[in-house]
């Protein structure tokens, strides 16, 4: 059976976009929808010595290191430092860095990027810290036993282009803590790209499809893979503080079959149609159902 289209509403409520891995997250009122997922969306890396990236998962400092975008910068700020400036447009030298089993071409941000985040963050045993920015010719493609036949291309995201979360999920989550006397959690735990509203609890689980109206035409996006969740989410982004929660609780309910068990929140998603389109918050979006 040909999935069906729900003409319910359905809309674009937020846009988010991490431009160093790992890091701090950007609100967006709109963003330009690239082949890699939104414009500068994980773009950058922390590295250590050898070129191996950094996460949350071993620095959870990492949540307090807050980006903004300001004009022809990138501007980074941190508790205890001084700002940090960074071009757009003006990479050093070419390295190559590695980003789960991947190895890739990518550019050096300098030596005053690498003090930054090595006094920020602390050699220990992973020695100087490195800023890396990918190089826009390298393709990286995510897994086609997900993807399938598109050629689905990313920087340093984990995996796929795109994450799309369900505020409705969110909020069902925070009803389950609440009820376990654990206070509710933001959707910065769960970094995603897209947030949609007006969807109940968990619908995501079983879309194909999103398509959002845009003036430029329509963005589909094609839903391939349940997020499985680390620790990250366990990380406060406001203090790095970290605890056992919201994962305990995740894990009584969120264990996906197609996952081998893995805990579960959000979708990732491959870009069907709409590369050079701007999504904007508020835009109105058609699902097409698994069933």
């Amino acid at each position: 059976m040909n999935p069906a289209v729900n003409e319910s509403a359905c809309e674009l409520s937020a846009l988010h976009v991490y431009p160093i891995k790992s890091c701090g997250g950007v609100v967006l009122t709109e963003g330009l929808l690239v082949e890699t997922g939104l414009e500068f969306d994980r773009a950058w890396m922390v590295v250590d010595e050898h070129g191996e990236m950094l996460t949350q998962r071993e620095l959870p400092r990492m949540a307090l290191v807050q980006p903004t975008f300001k004009g022809s910068e990138l501007m980074l700020r941190a508790p205890g430092m001084l700002a940090l400036h960074l071009r757009l447009d003006t990479v050093e030298a070419a390295t190559r860095v590695r980003v789960w089993d991947d190895v890739v071409k990518a550019y050096d941000m300098g030596a005053l990027a690498s003090q930054w985040f090595t006094d920020f963050l602390g050699t220990g045993f992973k020695g100087r810290l490195r800023l890396a920015r990918f190089d826009p010719e390298e393709k990286r493609l995510s897994d086609p036993t997900w993807a399938g036949e598109i050629a689905a291309e990313n920087a340093f995201s984990d995996g796929f282009p795109v994450l799309v979360a369900n505020t409705a999920s969110l909020d069902d989550l925070n009803t389950r803590l609440a009820a376990r006397g654990v206070a509710p959690v933001t959707m910065q735990r769960f970094r995603p790209n897209l947030v949609l509203s007006g969807l109940q609890p968990w619908d995501e689980d079983h879309v194909n499809e999103i398509v959002i109206s845009t003036a430029g035409g329509p963005v589909r996006l094609r839903l391939v893979k349940p997020c499985v969740r680390c620790n990250i989410p366990n990380v406060d982004p406001l203090t790095a503080a970290t605890s056992h929660e919201p994962g305990d609780t995740m894990a009584g309910f969120r264990s996906d079959p197609r996952m081998k068990g893995g805990v579960t929140f959000g979708m990732n998603a491959v870009v069907v149609e709409g590369i050079e389109r701007v999504l904007r918050v508020g835009q109105k979006a058609e699902l097409n159902w698994d069933f």
